[in-house]
């Protein structure tokens, strides 16, 4: 066990760093808590100050509304009350 212990080669590792954020050119921050910016094809999109991607939409008031409500339930925890699934992925049958 002391070959082990006092192995050269053994070494710590430091896993408790955070990876680096890239705020968007242009992006500008809602709340002290997501930012919103226009994309190169006239949408906008938002993200938390931690780097998650949010939404994206046409219009940026609508983006900055549905982030702050989306972010709220999950604050909640009632996302789950307001998610439906609009396609199971199957194929479409006829009734």
């Amino acid at each position: 066990m002391d070959l082990i212990k006092n192995h050269p080669k053994r070494t710590m590792i430091q896993t408790d760093t955070k990876p680096e954020v890239i705020i968007p050119e242009g992006a500008e921050l809602i709340d002290e808590c997501f930012y919103v910016w226009a994309t190169r094809y006239g949408l906008f999109s938002s993200m938390t100050k931690q780097g998650r991607q949010m939404l994206t939409g046409a219009v940026r008031d609508n983006v900055i509304i549905m982030t702050r409500f989306h972010l709220q339930c999950e604050q909640d925890g009632t996302l789950d009350n307001h998610t439906i699934v609009v396609s199971g992925g199957g194929s479409y049958k006829d009734l």
